[in-house]
């Protein structure tokens, strides 16, 4: 999971940095309120630390900017701010949660925790090394982002909500080109072909098996 630390006091960065990276995180640091918000527009972070004040924009503008186009990813303040007033508006402005510095870091790690959890829970999807995050459409393999069109995604979903169970050509059909006669099911070879292709499936690591005769599963 990818976290970015969006913080301007150096030494803050460097002990949460080292810390999450040995929890197993990868860690960006953004140290204003500027870089911040590009590098949570290019990096496409898991989860962001913000804290309220930093030079440029301030951790509550940086929240509201990036609230205007994305609802999902968890926003957690770090601030010393403390009051009841303040902490409404850095809830208001789109924030999941708000910790107050000094924190225990620990406290920290267990609370990104139950934020992942509850993405993975209602928004993500994963098989082997491959991962959709549904509410951004987005599929990455091995760290890297794939570009599927709009069917080829609807179809590697359909296959992976049905982990372990054969699907048919016709229920594929059925259920994701929304087509309920008589059709040519073999439009469906082709597709999962374009998926195998584009996510750079080897014979080793395919998940997609072909049920001879019958339709395809995906398992790991």
């Amino acid at each position: 999971m990818r976290i970015l630390i969006a913080e301007d006091e150096k030494g803050i960065t460097n002990f949460l940095k080292q810390g999450l990276e040995e929890e197993g995180f990868e860690v960006f640091i953004s140290e204003n309120g500027k870089d911040a918000y590009n590098d949570i527009i290019d990096k496409n972070p898991d989860l962001i630390l913000l804290d309220w004040m930093m030079p440029g924009f301030t951790g509550i503008e940086v929240c509201r900017a990036v609230r205007a186009t994305d609802t999902k990813t968890p926003i957690i303040f770090l601030t010393a701010k403390d009051t009841v007033q303040e902490t409404i508006e850095g809830l208001k402005a789109g924030a999941n949660d708000y910790i107050k510095k000094p924190f225990s870091f620990q406290e920290l790690v267990e609370r990104i925790n139950i934020h992942f959890r509850y993405m993975q829970d209602s928004n993500e999807l994963t098989i082997g090394n491959t991962r959709i995050i549904q509410n951004k459409h987005q599929v990455w393999h091995n760290g890297k982002e794939v570009a599927l069109t709009q069917r080829e995604y609807d179809l590697l979903v359909y296959l992976i909500q049905n982990k372990g169970n054969v699907c048919t050509r016709q229920q594929i059909i059925q259920d994701v080109w929304d087509i309920h006669f008589e059709y040519d099911t073999g439009v469906i070879d082709v597709f999962i072909n374009a998926l195998r292709k584009k996510l750079n499936l080897k014979k080793e690591d395919d998940f997609i098996k072909t049920v001879r005769g019958i339709g395809y599963i995906a398992e790991e």
